[in-house]
């Protein structure tokens, strides 16, 4: 090539870099010889080369013989060099001679007079007019297929300029070599580079970033200047601070040599010379070209043994990317195509400089993707790339790393983390998150296993196995980390939008993928479809179904954690740290928020109330309780599991099964949360707002508490029932969902806050180890009632009198007895269920526990009238009639002790009960005759005597009138006058009807049945009968119950005497209730015939008297 002076070769930013002389601008002066040496302001100078060798080198690199022959190898002034460090086969070719000294290791230093004559040889080579000429001939058949080229203008270097940018499509074997070489000559100096130097030299010589002088300076500060133009260049765009500007058009400059550079890393100075050793130990297999050996690099960016050098000048190259895509060879060549067909560089509301950027490229392009429009395969898998590099690194985004240095802007830092999410979009695809995908691999692999690489259920998996055995901590940390950005942005869940975006431009008039609006910012839009997803068809406007179902997969997986509901951190911040900055495991925030759901300010407690709402409808948003309760839910709850839509049935499904086998403590103590906060508001029911919604507005408006709710339109119910109302004013479904609510709360005290606050101090003292659930502290306390407080024992006896009139809302009762009830009670009605059972208590096939069970239930009946609803009924009338007394000391909310029923029953002795009333004694008094306990007033005068005269009869397991037998034996023996007057009155009451002295019965039954058989029972009937066959000489009664009769006979005539009538109506009924009553009324009436005719007789006589007297 022959030595010429013509224009430049341009090669400089949108073809505009030029590789030309510098003769006129440095001083040079190509065909005559060097120029002075440069006083190079950093590196060490080398010593000025001798005028005479280098002059020769020049003027033999410009004269004719070069076109013979000319060879670098036969100057004298880089022989010596050339034998040390290059191959002997190279010799021969003088660009093969120059790739060799120019690519030598940084501690093989060459002599200063070849590394000028190396200088001199680029600047001639690439000055020569004839360069285009060589290039031309080269490539024609190249330059015929580029149709750019061929029409660049001939003469001006465009056309070399143009080669350069096609070269990754240039086929031709010795035109792609001749280019390459071409390229690697100009990059190994930027002086060559015409343009970049007239653009940059201001710039370089504020920076302090190298000499612009021609001289000796080693070819390795060359590409230093470069570097430090492009680390300059980083900072400014990071606006780190004291950082000055770049000018405008050396920005591009550097831009577009970055461009140049980015196929072959050889062409990148700086980065070959850092990375020679790395390349050599990661990327050795790695054939340099289309930018291959950078991304090997980038692969191995963070492993340990790569060089500080070469990592940082890596995350350099990484920055330029970030600023403009083109800087990445093989992105730019990939995504050029879809770059044009979807439009991603005609915004025109962006400024040119964005569109260039790495963000704006992936954003453009994964909102096609996400659209559903072609994006070529080749170039996702860039962008896949592009996008996990981004992730590794943050620093690679400068707003991060700007932002971040200022601790004041917490929320800015957030926003440019969002931004960097959404443009690496790591929810399309997990392993772009290399940390995640480390992390979690044997989670994925265990769990996930089933799920396609890379798919974005992969995500979707594992948090379905958060907080489960198979999740790892680490991993457990970085899927939270991510899925907090992700639930900020619906759009950044991949199968979400697919699913969703109709729907949210429907109904939230949602923009584009990668569009944001003020007025319906990313992390409301999620809100709004939510709101839409539960709407019933009345409510119109509703979620397509596969839309919903993502709907409801998002919000299971977000009830893991506070912060990934945006809105709910947001608005709760405060009250988190007030009331719950403890509860830190999974799951405890959220409860504690609803815990304190009256404490809260306005705002959350809104939120809160919302998110419970929404629970209340579909419990399986709770996926911590739901994985909790997976036992009891497929053995009891599977079919309302497998439900798609979840009306509050699954819920109400744990709270029936909720003391089943299966169940845990963890899904028993989550469900009682739940059930606990249900309390609070009644909308928290999802099943009972919706059944009495408009009850609750109708009957019981500005209640908001369910226990309120409950009790206002229970009152309803029972007064409508208890008045024989024409038309019930709670509806049906409205009655029957207040059933299942009764029922429900009535299985723990705390679920009724106006038992369970006054009685909180009588827990604590006399049931601190009694477990709350399954009623077992309502029954502790009702064993203890006469030692609990006022106000306890008022809330405790209004429950037994409900509970009495309502047999199904006595959970114990009914738990305890529930197979007896399907055995014997299947036809009852659900309030006469305790009657029935009562009924066949001492059948064979009774359950003990369950018998065990009524007799408790009997024992508290008869302590008052009131808590037997049917003796109440049946005895309305004779109870104020006679026993007003009684009920004029009684208070309204406490046990009259068996007080109003001892005075039924000695009126049933006297036989002046009303028929149904005396049925109903008659009941009570064969009851408490086979057990004492039945009777209050006897257990409580004789509790004394029954322990010091009877003990082994009150220990016997079962009791069959043992107890009252034996007081009556030993009623000679009892001292305590309370004590003897009870056991009178059962002597008196058992010769009012046989079946109330048990023993004796027992005893009578033959004899009953072969002498009285016709005798109707009731009012002494049958005793009589007895008493008059005991005195028939002609009957032979039972040995026994002759026996039983003569004892029974001595105990009346000592209670006669020990008891005598109180008046003449008690001896009126003693007589007529005596087994002697016909010879007793004979006497009688003999005794009056005997004094009447005295009378006559005597009257006789004083009348004759009298008419004496008057005769005289």
């Amino acid at each position: 090539m022959a030595a010429y002076s013509r224009s430049p070769l341009l090669l400089l930013l949108f073809s505009s870099v030029f590789l030309c002389g510098f003769g006129s601008v440095l001083g040079l002066k190509a065909a005559s010889g060097p120029a002075e040496p440069p006083n190079p302001p950093v590196l060490r100078p080398a010593d000025p080369p001798a005028k005479d060798a280098p002059a020769a080198a020049a003027a033999g690199a410009s004269q004719p013989r070069r076109a013979t022959g000319w060879k670098l190898s036969e100057e004298e002034a880089c022989r010596e060099d050339l034998t040390r460090l290059c191959p002997k086969h190279t010799w021969t070719n003088n660009l093969a001679v120059l790739e060799c000294l120019q690519d030598r290791r940084e501690e093989s230093e060459i002599a200063p007079d070849c590394n000028h004559l190396l200088w001199n040889y680029k600047l001639n080579l690439t000055t020569d007019p004839k360069f285009e000429s060589v290039a031309t001939e080269v490539c024609k058949s190249t330059i015929a297929e580029i149709k750019e080229c061929n029409e660049e203008e001939r003469g001006r270097g465009y056309l070399v300029s143009c080669l350069v940018d096609h070269r990754g499509n240039i086929s031709e074997y010795q035109c792609n070599q001749y280019i390459t070489k071409m390229t690697s000559i100009i990059f190994s100096d930027f002086r060559l580079i015409c343009g970049f130097m007239d653009k940059c030299k201001d710039d370089i010589n504020t920076l302090h970033c190298g000499s612009i002088n021609v001289g000796h300076k080693d070819v390795h500060s060359q590409g230093e200047v470069i570097a430090c133009l492009e680390k300059a260049l980083v900072r400014e765009a990071e606006q780190q601070d004291g950082v000055r500007p770049i000018k405008e058009e050396c920005q591009k400059a550097i831009l577009r040599v970055a461009e140049l550079s980015s196929d072959d890393f050889h062409l990148d100075r700086h980065l070959y010379f850092s990375c020679r050793d790395d390349r050599e130990r990661f990327c050795q297999n790695t054939q340099a070209g289309e930018g291959k050996v950078y991304k090997c690099l980038f692969n191995h960016k963070f492993e340990e043994a790569m060089s500080e050098k070469c990592r940082d000048a890596l995350t350099t190259r990484q920055k330029l990317i970030s600023q403009d895509y083109r800087v990445s060879y093989s992105l730019a060549k990939a995504c050029k195509l879809d770059l044009r067909k979807q439009r991603c560089s005609l915004d025109t509301n962006l400024p040119r400089a964005r569109e260039a950027r790495l963000s704006y490229l992936l954003l453009c392009l994964e909102a096609a993707v996400h659209r559903g429009r072609p994006v070529s395969g080749e170039c996702q898998g860039e962008m896949l790339d592009y996008r996990r590099m981004l992730m590794e690194d943050f620093s690679l985004s400068p707003e991060i790393k700007m932002n971040a240095g200022k601790s004041k802007n917490i929320y800015l830092t957030c926003t440019t983390l969002q931004t960097l999410i959404q443009s690496a979009d790591p929810g399309a695809d997990y392993r772009i998150d290399r940390a995640l995908n480390e992390a979690c691999e044997s989670v994925i692999q265990t769990a996930c296993k089933h799920i396609r690489n890379g798919d974005p259920m992969i995500l979707s998996c594992l948090m379905e196995h958060l907080y489960t055995e198979k999740m790892v901590e680490d991993c457990e940390h970085r899927l939270l980390e991510l899925q907090y950005f992700i639930s900020r942005d619906w759009k950044l869940d991949p199968i979400l939008f697919k699913k969703c975006q109709g729907d949210a431009a429907r109904l939230c008039h949602t923009h584009g993928w990668n569009e944001t609006s003020e007025l319906m910012p990313p992390g409301a839009v999620f809100s709004c479809l939510y709101r839409h997803a539960y709407r019933t068809e009345e409510q119109g406007r509703r979620l397509s179904r596969d839309c919903k179902v993502e709907v409801q997969r998002i919000l299971h997986q977000r009830a893991l954690d506070v912060k990934l509901d945006p809105e709910l951190q947001r608005r709760c911040m405060t009250d988190l740290g007030k009331w719950c900055s403890e509860k830190t495991d999974a799951g405890q925030e959220l409860e504690c928020l609803q815990d304190h759901l009256e404490d809260l300010v306005s705002a959350c407690r809104d939120v809160v109330g919302n998110l419970t709402e929404l629970e209340s409808e579909d419990i399986q948003i709770d996926a911590l309780l739901i994985r909790a309760c997976e036992p009891v839910i497929q053995a009891h709850c599977h079919d309302v599991a497998d439900n798609q839509i979840d009306t509050g049935d699954l819920m109400e499904c744990l709270v029936q099964n909720k003391h089943q086998k299966e169940m845990n403590d963890k899904c028993a103590v989550g469900v009682t949360h739940f059930q606990l906060i249900q309390m609070k508001d009644f909308r928290f029911s999802y099943k009972f707002k919706m059944a009495c919604k408009e009850d609750v507005l109708r009957l019981c408006p500005n209640i908001k508490k369910k226990v309120d709710v409950v009790i206002c339109l229970s009152t309803t119910v029972r007064n409508d029932t208890l008045q024989d109302a024409r038309e019930q004013r709670v509806s049906l479904k409205c009655r029957k969902q207040l059933r299942v609510e009764e029922l429900e709360m009535s299985e723990d005290i705390r679920l009724e806050p106006e038992l369970y606050d006054p009685c909180k101090s009588d827990i604590s003292r006399l049931c601190p180890n009694v477990a709350f659930g399954n009623a077992q502290m309502i029954e502790c306390l009702k064993e203890q009632k006469k030692q609990l407080s006022q106000r306890c024992h008022q809330r405790i006896f209004r429950l037994q009198e409900v509970e009495m009139s309502d047999p199904e809302l006595d959970y114990q009762l009914m738990r305890v007895c529930k197979q007896m009830i399907k055995r014997f009670c299947t036809d009852a009605d659900a309030r006469n269920v305790l009657q029935c059972l009562k009924q066949n208590k001492n059948s064979e096939l009774m359950d003990p526990k369950c018998k065990q069970m009524i007799t408790k239930r009997q024992i508290t009946q008869n302590t008052d009238y009131r808590l037997n609803p049917v003796l109440r009924k049946a005895c309305r009338a004779d109870i104020p009639k006679f026993c007003q007394s009684v009920l004029n000391k009684a208070s309204e909310d406490s046990e009259l002790e068996g007080q109003v029923i001892a005075c039924l029953k000695l009126k049933y002795a006297d036989q002046r009960l009303s028929p149904d009333c005396e049925d109903q004694i008659r009941v009570i008094l064969q009851e408490s005759a086979l057990d004492y306990r039945l009777d209050p007033q006897l257990q409580m005068h004789c509790s004394d005597e029954i322990s010091r005269l009877c003990a082994e009869e009150a220990a016997a397991q079962e009791q069959t009138g043992q107890v009252e037998e034996c007081l009556k034996v030993n009623l000679l023996k009892i001292k305590q006058e309370g004590c003897k007057k009870e056991v009178l009155n059962m002597l008196k009451e058992s010769k009012a009807d046989i079946f109330v002295d048990p023993v004796l019965h027992t005893a009578c039954a033959l004899d009953l049945k072969h002498h009285c058989a016709a005798i109707t029972p009731g009012r002494g009937r049958q005793m009589s009968c007895l008493m008059e066959a005991l005195q028939d000489k002609r009957v032979r009664l039972q040995p026994e119950c002759k026996k039983r009769l003569q004892d029974r006979i001595d105990m009346w005539s000592y209670a006669a005497k020990v008891a005598p009538a109180e008046g003449f109506s008690d001896l009126a009924v003693q007589v007529m209730t005596s087994p002697s009553k016909n010879y007793i009324l004979f006497m009688i009436a003999l005794s009056v015939c005997v004094l009447f005719l005295v009378g006559l007789l005597c009257g006789r006589i004083t009348k004759r008297v009298t008419r004496e007297l008057k005769d005289r």
